[in-house]
């Protein structure tokens, strides 16, 4: 389709606008005499407007007669009317017939990668995966094997529930659902123990099959044995079971960071530059001065690739560089403001750690204050249920 498309454009297509009450027997009519018609648009009216080959052009005027339709030339588009157009330009229309060419030749490449993931669900490092496999960018479509590369990504990461991939144009576009985790389960048929998965203090405990190892305000630490996968009758005498039970524990979670009193920090200043480039495949040409005019600064950088369908990429790209101009700033904090600071930052950190926020029963904070610094630990006690599943 692309390539027929194309080639209308070498050998010239126009855009018509066909008007009357049976446009869909119209359109019938042109794909059962296989004309090809594209960027079909209906209008408000009892009209459509699309574009067709201009050799086909005597054949739709007969097929809309037969029913009772009224075409009308809107455009003229392709290389015979640009060259007729620039005819006393000679190098445009060599360059235009040479920018053709490559990008026919170009078709026959990837230049474009399109991952698409879950959101929150994000696979580390799969880009670098999927190159180590075959799926990169310049390489010939036809050299490559989807099931061949999807079969080695499953076999090489267990993090990954699905995996599609499917070639567009000159984009590849990787489809990824994230395998979610499961815990190892043990056949209930199996003797097990339930084993502390964490260092805490026993707050309850509740064993529905097995017998109890600790009691409420006994330390454990990982691995303790909390239920134990046996039972212990007078007339039946000792029987392992499958261990079952819940067990609530205090669990202290501890940040620690350091504040100086006197430091160097960086702020924005406001001001900032654009610099651009462009990239050829892997070939960067700068445009303008490389160097920065500012001391500090930071920089973020965007590529923008060229495309000319949808999922028709090029191995163009423009970059832009925007400097963001930094300045370096003395900070000096009393011991009450640098405690503050720090508690502030170590709190937000524990909380984006613990999942369950309403399980936080207390917070601590301790500061030691030295010539330069301030040290803050800061603790949060936590209950929470643990424990995990042994087979004995």
């Amino acid at each position: 389709m692309f390539f027929k498309i194309l080639f209308s454009y070498l050998i010239g297509n126009l855009r018509i606008e066909v008007t009357g009450y049976y446009i869909e027997r119209f359109i019938n009519l042109c794909n059962n005499n296989h004309i090809l018609t594209w960027n079909v648009k209906k209008g408000k009216q009892s009209n459509v407007l699309l574009n067709i080959e201009i050799k086909k052009l005597k054949e739709v005027i007969k097929l809309a007669k037969k029913v009772k339709c009224k075409v009308k030339i809107k455009s003229k588009k392709g290389l015979p009317f640009i060259l007729n157009r620039y005819k006393k330009r000679k190098m445009f229309a060599i360059s235009l017939i040479i920018i053709i060419i490559l990008i026919a030749a170009s078709s026959k490449f990837i230049w474009n990668i399109e991952v698409r993931q879950e959101e929150g669900n994000k696979i580390e490092n799969i880009e670098q995966d999927l190159s180590d496999v075959g799926l990169k960018i310049g390489k010939l479509k036809s050299k490559i094997d989807t099931k061949e590369i999807i079969n080695k990504i499953r076999l090489k990461r267990e993090d990954i529930a699905w995996l599609g991939i499917e070639i567009k144009g000159t984009n590849a576009i990787v489809k990824i659902v994230k395998a979610t985790e499961k815990p190892k389960i043990i056949d209930q048929n199996e003797y097990c123990n339930i084993v502390s998965d964490k260092e805490g203090i026993i707050t309850k405990i509740n064993a529905q099959k097995g017998t109890a190892q600790v009691k409420v305000g006994d330390t454990v630490t990982n691995g303790t044995v909390l239920i134990g996968g046996w039972m212990e009758g007078k007339y039946t005498g000792v029987r392992y079971v499958h261990a079952e039970g819940e067990v609530e524990a205090k669990i202290w979670y501890t940040k620690s960071k350091t504040i100086k009193y006197n430091s160097k920090e960086k702020e924005k200043t406001g001001n900032e530059e654009k610099k651009y480039g462009i990239k050829i495949n892997n070939f960067e040409i700068n445009l303008g001065k490389g160097v920065s005019k500012f001391k500090i600064y930071d920089t973020m950088i965007t590529e923008k690739k060229f495309q000319i369908f949808s999922d028709f990429y090029l191995p163009i790209s423009i970059i832009e560089k925007n400097n963001k101009e930094l300045k370096e700033v003395e900070k000096t904090y009393t011991p009450e403001e640098a405690k503050n600071i720090g508690v502030q930052e170590l709190q937000g950190e524990l909380e984006e750690q613990i999942e369950d926020k309403k399980s936080i029963v207390n917070k601590n904070v301790n500061a030691y204050e030295k010539e330069d610094s301030v040290e803050i630990f800061v603790t949060f006690e936590v209950l929470e249920k643990i424990g995990t599943n042994e087979k004995i």
